[in-house]
């Protein structure tokens, strides 16, 4: 008989026995940092807190905030609380905008890794009997290594292929009976397309059965995209390289994303003045990291936008959840004094029908002034029917919708727009 939950004494905790054990482990934290780590020792003592300070939960609010530039600054391994010598893996974010971020990992990080992520895919309904095809990039990339960790932790089958070579891709998930996708989002639409190219029928011919998805954001247009198109059931993974990779929040059946908070401790904070909000606000997510060895990140602010709650959740795990990311405080736009954020004009564009799901959003800056305009593709069979005048008139309109903001709208020919097998560039500057 099958198991309802991977880890049912961690999975339905009672909250306040999960607060508890939250405790006890952030009081071992503070002691552990302050004890084996320069840069966390002088940043506690220069906040004038010691580790005999904190005595509850809400002491973490006295404890300052950990930065990717701190982390930038201290590279590669001046936040290391371990020898060297027990470093057994090292992973890194991909260091577009400076030095990357270095995630380091002791045996004991790996096996807690293996844990979390077997939680969130087997909340996702991955099995001992499936086939899971792993198409995010390996390499130092967080994102391939923990899915394969935890679908291996649970005994399926696991299909390293990586991403790129997509034909190749299509054939082994139709060859070796693949039941789960592990890759972006985006990938996975254009996997489907190749699929087509190829002269299959996605929903009908392979045996696909859950997506797991995650590395960027998308929207629930999109996922309901997904959904139609395969044929499965798409599921969200949510993590960061800072923290320990994907395997921080697990999305259960009832599609809540349930924080694995025996190991990861949330806060909200507004991003503005760095004031802890309650649970139900929106606010900046900050994670500390409660069991990591190698690299613990004390109150690590991530820039993500969401909600917290601890309210219970009908698929039965009291572990607390939060909301789909809204987006990053970084990705925030201001065009005529009008807050916009890239997935609420996905989600406009994507309840157009006729408007595939390839776009970008082009940011013009004039000075101060930011404007923003839509390039998109249609489907095939819209592109073909014509007037295309009409289907940009209706999706400016929908987009007038939900920002109450005129953005312009071109259709360009499909296949124009170039295809990414990672994270989709959907913000272009010019």
């Amino acid at each position: 008989m099958l198991k309802e939950f991977w880890n049912p004494e961690a999975e339905t905790m009672p909250l306040n026995e999960l607060k508890e054990l939250q405790l006890k482990r952030l009081k071992k934290l503070i002691q552990y940092v302050y004890d084996n780590n320069k840069f966390y020792n002088k940043k506690l003592r220069d906040s004038n807190i010691k580790p005999g300070d904190i005595k509850t939960l809400k002491d973490i609010e006295k404890l300052p905030f950990l930065t990717k530039q701190d982390l930038r600054e201290f590279y590669p391994f001046g936040l290391v609380c371990t020898q060297l010598d027990d470093i057994v893996e090292v992973h890194a974010s991909s260091g577009t905008t400076g030095k990357p971020v270095v995630g380091p990992y002791t045996r004991n990080d790996v096996d807690l890794w293996g844990e979390v992520m077997a939680r969130s895919l087997y909340a996702n309904g991955l099995m001992k009997n499936d086939v899971m095809q792993n198409s995010y990039g390996y390499g130092l990339f967080t994102g391939a290594h923990g899915f394969e960790k935890g679908a291996q932790k649970i005994g399926a089958m696991v299909v390293t292929i990586s991403s790129g070579n997509t034909k190749r891709q299509i054939n082994l998930m139709k060859d070796f009976g693949t039941t789960a996708l592990a890759c972006t989002p985006s990938y996975s639409m254009y996997m489907a397309e190749v699929a087509e190219e190829m002269g299959f029928d996605p929903k009908k011919d392979f045996k696909l059965k859950i997506g797991c998805f995650g590395a960027e954001a998308w929207s629930e247009e999109m996922r309901s995209n997904i959904e139609k198109r395969w044929g499965i059931i798409a599921h969200e993974h949510y993590g960061l390289t800072e923290i320990i990779g994907p395997g921080v929040v697990s999305e259960c059946k009832s599609k809540k994303l349930h924080v694995n908070a025996d190991h990861f401790y949330t806060e909200v904070i507004d991003s503005a003045t760095g004031e802890t909000l309650p649970p139900g606000e929106e606010g900046e997510l900050v994670y500390t990291t409660l069991t990591k060895e190698a690299f613990p990140a004390l109150r690590f602010r991530t820039k993500d936008l969401a909600v917290y709650y601890e309210d219970i959740c009908e698929c039965g795990r009291t572990l607390p959840y939060q909301s789909r990311i809204k987006g990053r405080s970084d990705d925030m736009m201001k065009v005529k004094g009008v807050i916009v954020f890239p997935s609420q004009i996905e989600a406009a564009l994507l309840k157009v029908d006729g408007v595939s799901n390839n776009y970008q959003i082009i940011k013009t800056k004039k000075g101060s002034i930011t404007s923003l305009s839509v390039e998109v593709e249609p489907t095939e069979s819209r592109y073909k029917e014509g007037h295309l005048d009409d289907l940009e008139k209706q999706t400016e309109d929908e987009i007038y919708s939900v920002l109450n903001l005129h953005v312009p709208v071109k259709t360009i020919e499909p296949k124009t727009i170039p295809r990414s097998t990672g994270k989709a560039k959907r913000v272009i500057e010019r």
